[in-house]
């Protein structure tokens, strides 16, 4: 029986900072950025949105374009690091919402029966969620699960990772109907532990921090969402894992040749729009015979057989990226969809042409699997409309992007429909915390 992916569906906040301003004000040269990083536009949360308001932004996008019936929705799994909770799923508050909206025409509770839980290994949490559902439809024929990527990438103000930042969520229905992309059951696995980027929780005595809190406690633990991170070690583990999963898969496949030439594209993990092709001159190198010394790499990656290989197979998956930034677990997922939406433009027909996916999360893991491209592809992606989505955000002052990093602003700037964070209760003892939601059609 066929598996994969039947449809998908993006949400990306309606407001981003161009990254020329970004670098104007931080005293970058734009050009470092825009042609060296390949970073144009950087998708930043209004005031009303989090993890569950994106999340839930693209599983009901996904239910409404696709006509989905929710009885026939066995789980529904999020892959995050952008959690709201350590302990309720933030995939509990994207599907109670997307129930308050369904409820007119499917009645209440629609997914009472359904598993719902999160998934978290940096940025390869989506893609454990989506393997894992795989295997689930593989054993219940009659049913599908939704998989859903949803994060936003933040950074301090004035550090190396600022200009990377970037927001949004990939919702996926995977069933045994493929229309999309038909996986064949094969995945390449590298893993090791490492700390090259993580977010801990940390405690602190700090007076100030302890009456803020109002609290008796001598010791509290705080958690923040930025990372403490090492770019250049996460790069060189970012190689190391992929080259392992690579060639893992090779093996396991039993592919002769160079495997990345039965694929039409490439999708990676983007960070940042161009890390694909800058990290896998890693594995080019060892599939053509060639050291992967640091100096033979900068002369492979300037050799037209590369260039050739970006141009054809990576560049397409890297244009979304460009428009949006890091959205972490969905990146990959946007990568595939960036490469899609470019042959439907261009109408070029993928039916039956292989994919490869290179995926990566910090701490560290990655997986390289494949798929073919299914006979209903080009229906999903004219639903989808990628560019013309992106197209349709606005952009916001430097000022406005610096008050919204610092939680100074109380009103969103765009808040014209979908999910919205109204409050978290700060009074009731027994529901402190607790976030509440609204809907605007």
């Amino acid at each position: 029986m066929k598996y994969g992916i039947e449809a998908a569906s993006i949400y990306v906040p309606r407001i981003y900072l161009p990254i020329k301003d970004l670098a104007i004000k931080r005293n970058i040269d734009p050009e470092k950025l825009e042609l060296g990083l390949g970073l144009k536009k950087m998708a930043v949360l209004d005031v009303h949105e989090d993890t569950a308001t994106i999340a839930a932004n693209a599983l009901l996008k996904l239910i409404t374009d696709f006509n989905i019936n929710p009885a026939d929705i066995g789980r529904v799994y999020l892959g995050t690091e952008s959690a709201l909770d350590g302990a309720k799923p933030t995939a509990t508050y994207a599907v109670q919402l997307v129930e308050s909206v369904l409820s007119e025409k499917f009645g209440e509770r629609v997914f009472k029966n359904t598993d719902v839980v999160d998934m978290t290994f940096a940025c390869i949490g989506g893609v454990d969620a989506m393997h894992n559902s795989i295997d689930y439809v593989q054993v219940n024929s009659t049913k599908k699960a939704i998989v859903i990527a949803a994060d936003y990438a933040k950074y301090g103000l004035e550090s190396t990772g600022e200009y990377t930042q970037g927001a949004g969520a990939v919702a996926l229905l995977i069933s045994n109907q493929p229309d999309l992309i038909e996986f064949d059951g094969i995945w390449g696995i590298g893993m090791e532990s490492v700390f090259d980027f993580f977010k801990p929780h940390q405690s602190t005595k700090n007076p100030v921090v302890l009456e803020a809190l109002e609290t008796t406690k001598t010791e509290v633990e705080i958690f923040s969402d930025e990372p403490i991170f090492e770019g250049q070690y996460s790069n060189e583990c970012y190689k190391d894992r992929v080259r392992e999963a690579y060639f893992n898969f090779k093996e396991i496949a039993n592919v002769e040749g160079k495997l990345y030439e039965n694929w039409r594209y490439v999708a990676f993990h983007l960070p940042y729009a161009f890390q694909g092709k800058r990290m896998f001159s890693d594995v080019f190198s060892l599939e053509n015979g060639e050291e992967n010394t640091n100096e033979n790499l900068k002369i492979i990656a300037k050799s037209e057989a590369y260039k050739t290989l970006v141009k054809e197979k990576i560049e397409p998956t890297q244009r979304a990226s460009s428009a949006i930034g890091n959205m972490y677990t969905a990146s990959i997922f946007t990568a595939f969809l960036s490469a899609l939406q470019v042959s439907a433009d261009n109408n070029e027909e993928l039916v039956d042409k292989l994919v490869g996916f290179i995926a990566y999360g910090s701490g560290s893991k990655s997986k390289v699997f494949q798929g073919k491209v299914g006979k209903g592809w080009k229906k999903v992606i004219d639903k989808i409309n990628l560019f013309n989505y992106l197209d349709e955000r606005q952009a916001i002052s430097f000022e406005e992007y610096q008050d919204l990093h610092n939680k100074k602003l109380t009103q969103s700037i765009d808040d014209s429909k979908g999910f919205a964070l109204d409050r978290i209760e700060t009074f009731n003892p027994n529901l402190k915390g607790a976030r509440y939601y609204s809907f605007k059609k």
